[in-house]
């Protein structure tokens, strides 16, 4: 279940797009988030993503984790367009909902909604929504390029996401939280957007970004590794994560640092700089964490495992041991879905 792993993508998608643009400056790979377009002076920036796992929230979501992409690139989101594949049986309050959630959300972060495609269908048995966004930049920014010693960066939570989807969407089953609990993990909903940390850091000089969805913490850290050819130390007991979120993984067994974490960003930059972003994002809110640093390429991807406090100990469901070097390994299939499948048994 979930997005194809990085050799799939590899043999089965990617070695099949042999066409190239001389106007085509950034093409797809693994831990790209977006595709940049020459139009003289101006950069078009795009990037396209689905809401397949989730239900209750699928219109908010499909605007933050589509803007987020394009922040990622140090660039503000302008429009966008969705696609809406909706069930048989599909009422016109949960269709109306779902767009005054995308509306609301996409006004707020200053987005213009320009067009898409709304339809029933039998191929689908839940809401997909599918989008694409569209960001625009001057054509002769400073870009910097990733480099062993730089500092790596984590805005917000570990598995801010998925803990909100499975509190929304699954909130009547979860009678290991109190209803206090289950109220604060739904309200992570509203932490999703990463465009203040992302312009932030393009304005400042990240030399990478990636916005943690499909995969977690972990996940996305690899990725932005691989595409750099660089490794990676982590340090888990640096990684902040939110109580509820730890209770969920105890209970349901799964690791939330292989968590869907939309609303976190993977910020990498030089020593000084990294400073500077964690200061000035935090004047606007948001919480931003250093999780380790950058090493090269024949030290591997790796992890330092430690407890966050005891009970998260238990939670370790992919064999780690606290207190030793672990690989961090390409990403599979999502932990939402594992989150899911558990609490169905």
């Amino acid at each position: 279940m979930g997005k194809l792993d990085s050799s799939l993508l590899e043999d089965l998608v990617f070695k099949h797009l042999k066409y190239r643009r001389s106007d085509v400056k950034a093409r797809p790979g693994i831990g790209l988030d977006c595709a940049t377009l020459d139009f003289g002076e101006y950069d078009c920036v795009v990037s396209s993503d689905p809401i397949s796992a989730a239900t209750n929230d699928i219109g908010r979501l499909a605007v933050h984790i589509n803007c987020n992409d394009i922040a990622t690139q140090g660039v503000a989101p302008m429009a966008m367009t969705l696609v809406l594949l909706l069930p048989e049986g599909t009422t016109t309050k949960q269709l109306e909902d779902i767009m005054k959630q995308a509306g609301s959300e996409a006004a707020a972060i200053g987005v213009e909604i320009v067009g898409g495609h709304t339809e029933i269908t039998d191929a689908v048995n839940k809401p997909v929504a599918v989008a694409t966004c569209f960001g625009k930049t001057s054509s002769r920014r400073e870009n910097f390029e990733m480099k062993p010693g730089d500092k790596v960066l984590m805005s917000k939570l570990a598995g801010l996401e998925g803990t909100a989807i499975v509190c929304s969407d699954a909130g009547d089953r979860l009678d290991f939280l109190t209803s206090e609990e289950i109220r604060h993990g739904k309200s992570l909903m509203n932490q999703l957007s990463v465009i203040k940390e992302g312009i932030i850091s393009g304005e400042i000089g990240a030399c990478g970004m990636h916005d943690v969805t499909e995969g977690g913490i972990l996940g996305a850290v690899w990725e932005i590794c691989q595409v750099a050819n660089l490794g990676v130390k982590l340090y888990e007991d640096k990684i902040p994560v939110d109580p509820v979120t730890v209770k969920l993984a105890q209970n349901l067994d799964f690791d939330y640092l292989r968590l869907i974490s939309s609303g976190s960003m993977i910020i990498v930059a030089e020593a000084s700089r990294a400073s500077e972003i964690i200061k000035r994002c935090e004047v606007v809110g948001v919480s931003v964490s250093e999780i380790g640093e950058v090493t090269s390429a024949s030290e591997g991807c790796k992890i330092l495992v430690e407890a966050h406090k005891d009970e998260a100990k238990d939670c370790k469901s992919d064999g780690k041991v606290a207190g030793v070097w672990q690989k961090i390994d390409p990403p599979d299939a999502d932990h939402l879905y594992k989150a899911f499948e558990n609490l169905s048994k």
